[in-house]
């Protein structure tokens, strides 16, 4: 391997353990970094120091876990400030999660999991926990399957078989339930899931291409609500979330730029 191939390695490896914190901002350990990372101790042990060093990473407080530092937070908040696309959404989100009294999310995938890059909620009342950097399952959750659908066939396909071989022995439930929500969006066009990622939350979601580009992403409206009639909720919800999923797409219509 040549210097240029190892420091892209490097890079490619700096990035997994930074992408390995959630939006929650719990505190990790090494040992947890490698667990979700898959990388070896040494490596992981190697790259949070480096990374400490660099203000990517610090150190919680009294203890040896490590949370985000300032340096990705700017670089968040510079990319947040600077997106065309997220100037012409966040009001448009917003305006959806007044009129339904939810909260709404714009997402894209990152690996196996659903990245929020747009999220807004109600003024009126609480919703769910979640925000921009928030991550939820791909497979599991209704914003994941509607993202899913948006795809190209093959590529669909490809991903189904990688989300089943790494659910395991949960692989035939789980593959099951992403058919069973295909099957809604091919009648219906959204999608709804109930207690895909927390307990007594639903999310109602529909695939969005974007641009000249054509990029899919996906667009979801939720609600943490105790024991939520889902099918009233769907009835509710989708009409007006394909709406304004149609009004996003027309407004981006000429975006050639990238997420």
């Amino acid at each position: 391997m040549n210097k240029a191939t190892d420091s892209v390695l490097t890079v490619q490896r700096g990035m997994q353990v930074l992408r390995a914190f959630r939006s929650d901002r719990t505190p990790l350990s090494n040992a947890e970094l490698v667990r979700r990372t898959g990388l070896s101790k040494a490596t992981v042990s190697r790259l949070t120091t480096t990374l400490l060093h660099l203000g990517f990473l610090r150190h919680v407080p009294g203890g040896r876990e490590f949370e985000l530092g300032a340096a990705p937070v700017g670089i968040g908040h510079a990319y947040l400030a600077g997106s065309e696309l997220l100037h012409i959404a966040n009001p448009l989100l917003q305006e959806l999660a007044d009129e339904l009294d939810v909260s709404v999310a714009l997402s894209i995938r990152d690996g196996l999991e659903m990245l929020y890059v747009g999220s807004r909620a109600s003024h009126r009342i609480g919703t769910l926990r979640l925000g921009v950097g928030s991550v939820l399952p791909l497979g599991s959750t209704a914003i994941g399957r509607a993202y899913l659908w948006g795809l190209p066939e093959d590529e669909r396909e490809m991903l189904v078989e990688q989300l089943g071989r790494a659910a395991g022995d949960a692989a035939p439930a789980l593959v099951r339930g992403i058919r069973q929500s295909f099957d809604e969006l091919r009648q219906t066009g959204i999608c709804s899931v109930l207690a895909g990622y927390q307990r007594d939350a639903y999310g109602i979601a529909l695939p969005v291409v974007v641009g000249r580009k054509r990029i899919v992403m996906s667009m979801s409206c939720g609600r943490a609500q105790v024991q939520p009639d889902l099918a009233a909720e769907s009835r509710l919800i989708a009409p007006v979330l394909r709406k304004a999923a149609g009004r996003f797409q027309d407004l981006l219509a000429d975006f050639d730029g990238e997420l």
